[in-house]
């Protein structure tokens, strides 16, 4: 009876969530759909678009950067000053400086050194907040959703060789589950409109099984009727970061990796914040940069930063912690994820392919805030026993390559009067003069997040832009002119050469997996990375098993700000996240041809081994899969 009421309730939401999306849909999305309206002149945007896309086009390098950084004296200040090099900090220096404003932006650590880099790997328009939107009849819920799915597409738009479609599957256990899911998801793809991905659909039992062998049919006195399979965005998250960093520089922005703040420079006799003292984390040395505004995207250390204009701040941040793992590649099929929405704790799992393995999570539990956050074995375990439910193979500790756990900072807005709610959704305040902070919301909104934030920059330190956002309509460099099919290009038309163990240099075949790779790493900036394996004798794979070759490190320290041996192995390439026994075996090398693109001496070379081996450890690397002799431990 209580199933009867609760699908009439189902139903009866359904109707109303329609009656609210026909009535108001065009409403809610009129914000967003003129946003790719406002790009300023056509001339403008264009040439921006060239600037970015042009094949000749290199950043400047960090010494550049930072000569900047330091001409931004008192008498002639920045417009804004950008505080980490996260998703948000990056998308802040791009939205302005396509703005037309002179921009600054410096990262303690690496672009996405932090939380942008350990996500879960989803673009997604939050069909759990679809839920709390029918259920609550929550307006405020379904706005959200509506923004979320417009951003989704935007993001797969502005990275496609970054970013694309992934079939989701939620198993069925009971035929309400099955219409329940049915109808939510259906409901989802009617909200996303013109931005969706692709329908959903059901699937038989049978079909699922063909289409996700390892789903388990049966098991604790249930059997799986169906499944509904729905779709979201997936992508590589680091490079994305890194992307918007880069393609920020190319458009004049003045972006620096290992800069620390340490402290803010204020007005004689005033309060406001107009400047910064910086550290540069790789000489030591410090100096001064002025900006109009500053802006604070320091996401879960957003806090600390605030403490550096007042030390008496309201905090902020509520951190949760998500924990991930990397599994071997056959837990999954290639192109199908699988999502439990509710375990039997209540919580969300997941396993998806990613670069060829399978990543699976999460946990969402308090946690301290760290510079470097490490799982516990336990979330590793509860993850293990949460997939093992739905799996009809043995689910092994030894099978893990890798492990991570990221913050999630959760925001509070530090002027509100109600601080009962912890938001998921992002907020952007002014709580001193001239430092305006933007932290909470998620990957997938980063864009409108960063126009937010400039908003209030410009509206905080009376700049003049020279138009309104543009970002909606700005691919990250190596997505113009991109196609699915680039990565032909590179497998007719380049050789991977490479000095073997003899020191005899010899041809090999840039075969399907490495053009793959290359042409979805960095776009059509993947013929310069094959360029330099064909040219330089630098073709070799890295690792065995994975398509990363030794050019990348040149070209990544030549175009991507790549400063250490762990900006490679976490964050240029994905090693560390995807094999911790790989990303050591791989080690040695990295840092050998980071060395001479760098003139690093033998302390230098040292210090990043041990860096980088104490890096790996974060991510459980001792008690991760490893291999021996071709054997697998």
């Amino acid at each position: 009876m209580s199933s009867f009421f609760r699908a009439r309730r189902v139903g009866y939401t359904a109707a109303t969530l329609t009656i609210l999306t026909t009535g108001s849909y065009l409403t809610l999305r009129a914000p967003h759909a003129s946003s790719n309206n406002h790009g300023g002149p056509n001339g403008q945007l264009e040439s921006l678009r060239r600037k970015i896309a042009d094949p000749t086009a290199v950043v400047p390098s960090r010494g550049v950067q930072k000569k900047h950084l330091i001409g931004a004296e008192r008498s002639n200040p920045l417009d804004i000053l950008v505080v980490g090099g996260g998703a948000t900090g990056c998308g802040v220096a791009l939205d302005a400086v396509t703005r037309g404003l002179s921009v600054g932006l410096v990262e303690r650590d690496d672009f996405s050194s932090g939380t942008s880099s350990r996500s879960t790997k989803l673009i997604h328009g939050g069909v759990r907040y679809l839920e709390k939107a029918v259920f609550n009849l929550d307006y405020g819920q379904l706005k959200l959703v509506f923004h979320a799915l417009e951003e989704r597409k935007q993001v797969i738009d502005n990275a496609p060789h970054l970013c694309h479609a992934l079939p989701c599957m939620t198993p069925c256990f009971s035929w309400f589950e099955a219409l329940y899911y049915w109808v939510g998801l259906k409901m989802y793809d009617l909200v996303a409109g013109r931005r969706l991905l692709h329908l959903s659909r059901y699937y038989s039992a049978q079909e699922s099984a063909e289409l996700f062998p390892t789903l388990a049919r049966k098991g604790k006195d249930r059997s799986l009727k169906g499944t509904v399979v729905y779709y979201d965005g997936q992508m590589n998250d680091s490079r994305v970061n890194v992307g918007l960093a880069c393609t920020a520089a190319l458009a004049g922005a003045a972006v620096m990796n290992h800069a620390e703040v340490v402290s803010f420079i204020k007005e004689d006799g005033g309060e406001r914040i107009i400047g910064a003292r910086i550290r540069d984390n790789l000489s030591g040395t410090e100096f001064d940069t002025y900006a109009k505004v500053v802006v604070n995207a320091g996401g879960p250390f957003c806090d600390s930063v605030r403490n550096l204009a007042d030390k008496d701040a309201k905090p902020m941040i509520c951190p949760s912690s998500g924990v991930h793992i990397v599994l071997p590649d056959y837990y999954s099929p290639e192109g199908m994820g699988l999502i439990v929405p509710k375990t039997k704790d209540g919580r969300v799992v997941f396993m998806l392919p990613w670069l060829g393995r399978t990543v699976a999570g999460t946990t969402d539990s308090n946690t301290s805030i760290t510079m470097l956050p490490e799982p516990h074995e336990d979330e590793i375990e509860f993850i293990l026993d949460a997939i093992c439910d739905y799996l009809n193979v043995k689910v092994r500790r030894t099978d893990v390559l890798s492990a991570w756990s990221g913050i999630r900072p959760l925001a509070t807005d530090p002027n509100a009067k109600n601080t009962e709610s912890i938001s998921r959704d992002h907020v952007v305040c002014e709580d001193y003069p001239g430092l305006v902070t933007i932290t909470g919301g998620k990957w997938t909104t980063y864009r409108s997040m960063a126009e937010d934030a400039v908003n209030a920059a410009i509206k905080s330190g009376k700049l003049n832009p020279a138009n309104s956002s543009l970002t909606s309509n700005v691919r990250l460099v190596g997505g113009d002119g991109w196609d699915p099919a680039f990565f032909t290009v590179l497998a007719q038309e380049y050789t991977r050469m490479k000095v073997s163990h003899t020191g005899k240099v010899v041809p090999g075949i840039m075969d399907t997996a490495a053009a793959k790779h290359l042409s979805h790493s960095y776009g059509t900036k993947g013929e310069n990375v094959a360029a330099i394996a064909q040219k330089e004798n630098l073709g070799k794979r890295l690792a065995h098993g994975y398509p990363y070759l030794e050019a990348e490190v040149a070209y990544c320290a030549r175009n991507e700000y790549c400063e250490s041996a762990v900006d490679f192995i976490a964050r240029r390439s994905r090693l560390a996240f995807l094999d911790t026994d790989a990303a050591g075996r791989a080690l040695p090398r990295v840092i050998e041809i980071l060395a001479v693109e760098h003139k690093w001496d033998k302390q230098r070379q040292k210090q990043e081994f041990e860096s980088a081996t104490r890096f790996l450890e974060s991510f459980k690397s001792s008690k991760n899969a490893q291999f021996h002799d071709g054997k697998h431990t």
